[in-house]
Parts: structure tokens; sequence; C-alpha cells
């Protein structure tokens, strides 16, 4: 008896920087068939050939397009946005409110019209700000849409705690919790080294700096670049969310998610553990912290909601 599979589909909004990391990351481990979208009449066409034409060289085998036409992305099961202004040097993510919400309302309402049912993860700052008009705007159930950037700053932590133990990134675990900021909580007793509490190998005096570093990577990176921000880790985060939706994995990963109570934080998407399976956003897991973490925490959820004050009054 033959059976027929659907390969699923995934629809990259933005033919940036991240957009093109994304669709080549997507095809590399064979998520699904890829639509590049952007608004640039052939960029998104330009990048998706260029990919297609190395499919047959890197041995995978998924169907890569580009496209201007929101038609093209019809009925995608995921969803990853990137659309919107990157930083520069000396701006901050809050600096990219005016332009990217009115960015972000466009591309929600059209990911309302032509993909009703997807899982839908957006990327654009300022992030917890953005995720918010994207779940306004389309109306979708809260657990069908994510902010990307709890992973990155949490992968960040763990490559500067790696960096300076002289370990392997593999074995360190962390976790960062609270808006993509530079309030962000970066929780120092969720962090270990193959199940060593780091705690017991670095002293608060040595974490500090690592702190601090993780809170500014962002900018870090954008002063290196000068014209640009980051793009292949958060492409890679996406995508690891992407994965554990697609492959139903539950993996427990920071996100921007929607919180109705949890950690104290009401009707806002913050970073926080959450389990990213077929569901979508499963289930938020809440842990014990210690009275400066979540004092830190409640701050950052705070200027989260005021920035997201300022989003409601451009929607």
């Amino acid at each position: 008896m033959s059976r027929t599979f659907t390969r699923p589909k995934i629809a990259l909004i933005g033919a940036g920087q991240i957009g093109g990391n994304l669709a080549l990351l997507a095809g590399q481990k064979q998520l699904g068939d890829v639509v590049l979208f952007d608004i640039v009449e052939g960029m998104a066409k330009g990048k998706a050939l260029d990919i297609a034409q190395m499919t047959p060289i890197q041995d995978f085998d998924i169907k890569v397009s580009g496209t201007s036409n929101w038609n093209d992305c019809a009925g995608a099961d995921v969803v990853i946005v990137t659309a919107g202004l990157p930083r520069k040097p000396g701006m901050s993510r809050d600096d990219l409110l005016d332009t990217n919400v009115k960015i972000m309302k466009d591309c929600a309402t059209n990911i309302k019209q032509h993909c009703p049912n997807a899982f839908v993860i957006v990327v654009a700052n300022p992030l917890d700000a953005m995720v918010y008009t994207m779940a306004q705007v389309t109306g979708f159930p809260k657990n069908r849409v994510v902010g990307m950037a709890g992973v990155l700053d949490t992968g960040r932590l763990q490559y500067f705690i790696a960096d300076h133990l002289g370990v392997s990134v593999e074995d360190v675990t962390a976790f960062v919790l609270g808006g993509h900021g530079d309030d962000m909580v970066p929780v120092r007793d969720l962090c270990s080294v193959g199940g060593i509490p780091v705690t017991q190998l670095m002293t608060k005096a040595e974490f500090d700096p690592i702190i601090d570093r993780t809170r500014k990577a962002g900018g870090e990176i954008v002063g290196l670049l000068k014209t640009g921000s980051a793009y292949y880790s958060p492409a890679a985060c996406a995508i690891a969310m992407a994965d554990s939706f697609i492959h139903d994995k539950k993996r427990v990963l920071p996100s921007a998610a929607y919180c109705q109570g949890e950690y104290g934080i009401k009707e806002l998407f913050v970073g926080v553990p959450a389990v990213i399976g077929a569901g979508g956003v499963e289930k938020i897991l809440e842990v014990k912290l210690n009275a400066e973490d979540a004092a830190a925490l409640k701050l950052s959820a705070e200027h989260v909601g005021d920035l997201v004050a300022e989003a409601k009054k451009r929607l």
C-alpha cells in the first residue's frame, strides 16, 4: 500500500543575513521545504537559488524557493520572522521600536491570512515587544507565538563560561531569563559544567564580568561589524526552536513565552524556560530563584511591560 508523506513547510520572512542563514541551516538539517520571503525584489530568489544549487553538493534534499509574494508562503507549518531593521553602533534594541512595530504589524497581518495554523518564531528587535505585536495582530493562541532570545543569550553565556574555564561548550549548561535587553538575567545558580555547579568553579568576582559581557554581547558584535548585527548565532537558535517543534522534541529552551502568572509575570512575553514540542510552547518551567535574581527578573519584566505599552500605542 502506498503512503503519501508531506514535508513540513517553513516560511522565512526576511531574506537578510539572518534569513539567508536560516534557509541554509534549515536545509542542512532537512527540517522541511523552505520558502524565503522578502519585499526586496530578487533578494530572496537569489539567495534561495544559491542554496538550491548547493543541495547536490551538500547532500540535503529539500526544496528551497525565494519570493516576494505572500501567497507562496501559504500553509507554512513554521514561520520565522526576521524582518526589521538591525541595530547600528550606538543603538539599543529599544531604539528600533517605531520602525519595527510597523514592519511586524504588516508581517503579522499577512501571516494571519496565509499561514493561519503556523507556529511563529519572532527574531526581530526589540524582541519582547515584537512577539507581543505578532500575537496581538494575528490573534493566534499564545502557545503558537514565541520569541527567540533566551536561547541566544544563554548560548552566549555558555560560550563565555566555557572560554573562561577552558572547557568544552558541550558540557556547559546555563539559563538566561527576562527580557532581551541590557537587564536580562543570567542565573548563576542554574549554570553548571559537566553537572558541577558553576558556583563551585568560579567566584562571584569571576562570574560578574561574564554576566556583563553576556548582556552586552549583541552590542559588542554590532560595534565590530559596524554595518549590521549578529546573524549566524540568532539563525542557529531559531532553527533549534523550529526543530524542537517539527520533531516534537520537547526541548527545554529559554524563550520569550507568554506568561500568565509564572514568576509573577502576567500577560507578557518574557524569557523563561519553555518546553517546545508539537503543541508549540507546551509548558513553562518555574524554578526557584534567589532574592537577587528574582528582583532582577521582576525589573526586567517591568521594562518589557514599558516597551509593550509603547508598542500598543502604535498598533
